[in-house]
């Protein structure tokens, strides 16, 4: 890199290299990069390819190919998503002009999770005026929630929709004894998050392409990539990445030992009072309050024996194992958790899912000039750029939907205390 050339100052310099003759380029990759990435299709079973910018990235790469396809089809560009999107989502159909119907859940857990059943989504694909090109889930979710992938992908592709899947909590899924990976399932794209449950530093992603995907997709995918992406792509994300791979051909075994020492640990868990949510195999979600707690104090108690959480909140706990931290690690996990006395629950609900009423699209929000204002000032005004902060990046409210009292009272729960407005004429 012309900056340091090479000389270790902070110590892996040496390791920073830029597209020099035989390092090869990222989104024009004919040599080392390409033989990487061919080798991670080998090993996922499908066409894959790198990003150094995490699923983020890929998020708006995968929306940008859905805007191609609609163009190609003659199609207005319009997707439906899960309500618990991640806020990468909302930045792409701004920047891509693309719609989206919202889907929500019947039964309210959280607005991190939206477990739609395959019988909605057939009820609403067969009832929709205006079919979308493109269903866009996230599973697993925040809170560790995994979809009927499979179920999911037969309704889609019965009515000649795509199925995108956000799988940045999932890498590892392809890797169990029995697949679980949403391409493996049926999703015909979907993106991977490698840094949030394999070995490869932060920032490494995978794009995934279905092998009965149109050629069309697999020609376009490097532009859509590079849309979204810095011409300078980080090349020790990129040897991370490779270097996953090796480990990816073991890894397999790994989860074998490791996972059976998780389900134990989660029945012990279970046993001693502790109510779990979601199915995934390497998160723990505790429901803090039927232990006397919210998900923040359990969390903070957690800190005291040096264990740091995923993700907290009033109401849950979410802890992100991997098999790196070993039985070791499990049995510091299990006596810090049972070291903590249940208390009285406590009896109080998580709000209702919000189903905001829509004055603008995303776009005409995100784009409009906005104000900052306190949050209880905000009655009434149109939602600009979603307030919520990563993790967990799940907009409590969708930008061009009207604050209403619902809204604030999940603002003030979440705590959320300010909000960026559309700036009134």
């Amino acid at each position: 890199m012309p900056g340091h050339k090479g000389v270790d100052f902070l110590g892996m310099e040496h390791l920073d290299i830029t597209e020099i003759d035989g390092a090869d380029s990222l989104y024009e990759a004919d040599g080392i990069i390409a033989k990487s990435e061919a080798n991670a299709s080998g090993l996922f079973g499908c066409r894959t390819f790198y990003s150094t910018e995490g699923s983020s990235q890929c998020i708006r790469a995968m929306l940008y190919l859905v805007l191609l396809y609609c163009a190609r089809q003659g199609r207005k560009p319009l997707i439906a998503a899960g309500r618990n999107a991640h806020k990468a989502l909302l930045s792409a159909v701004t920047l891509l002009d693309v719609d989206v119907n919202w889907l929500l859940p019947d039964a309210n857990v959280s607005y991190l999770s939206c477990d739609l059943t395959p019988t909605q989504l057939d009820g609403y694909l067969k009832s929709a005026e205006e079919k979308p090109a493109a269903v866009y889930l996230t599973s697993p979710d925040y809170l560790g929630h995994m979809a009927d992938i499979k179920s999911l992908a037969e309704v889609c592709h019965r009515y000649d929709v795509l199925l995108i899947v956000d799988n940045a909590h999932g890498a590892y899924l392809k890797f169990l004894a029995t697949p679980q990976h949403p391409v493996e399932l049926g999703a015909d794209i979907c993106c991977d998050s490698a840094h949030k449950t394999l070995p490869v530093l932060t920032g490494g992603a995978y794009l995934h392409l279905s092998a009965t995907m149109d050629a069309f997709f697999g020609e376009q995918v490097k532009n859509a990539l590079m849309l979204f992406g810095s011409t300078s792509p980080s090349y020790l994300i990129l040897q991370s990445l490779d270097a996953a791979n090796m480990y990816l051909e073991t890894y397999p075994q790994r989860l074998a030992d490791f996972i059976p020492q998780v389900e134990l640990l989660k029945t012990r868990l279970i046993r001693h009072g502790y109510s779990l949510y979601g199915q995934e195999p390497l998160k723990i979600t505790i429901e803090a309050k039927p232990y006397g707690y919210t998900g923040v104090q359990l969390a903070e108690l957690l800190r005291g024996h040096n264990i740091e959480a995923e993700f907290a909140d009033r109401d849950y706990t979410v802890l992100m194992l991997t098999p790196e931290i070993g039985v070791n690690g499990l049995q510091q996990l299990e006596q810090a958790l049972l070291y903590i006395s249940p208390k009285v629950p406590i009896e109080e609900a998580c709000p209702t899912f919000l189903k905001g009423e829509r004055i603008l699209s995303a776009r005409e929000a995100m784009l409009s000039e906005s104000e900052t204002l306190p949050a209880k000032e905000c009655l009434g005004r149109i939602l600009a750029v979603p307030s919520i902060g990563c993790p967990p990046a799940v907009p409590v409210l969708v930008c061009g939907e009207k604050i209403d009292e619902q809204a604030l009272a999940c603002f003030e729960y979440y705590g959320i205390k300010t909000c960026c407005v559309v700036k009134k004429k």
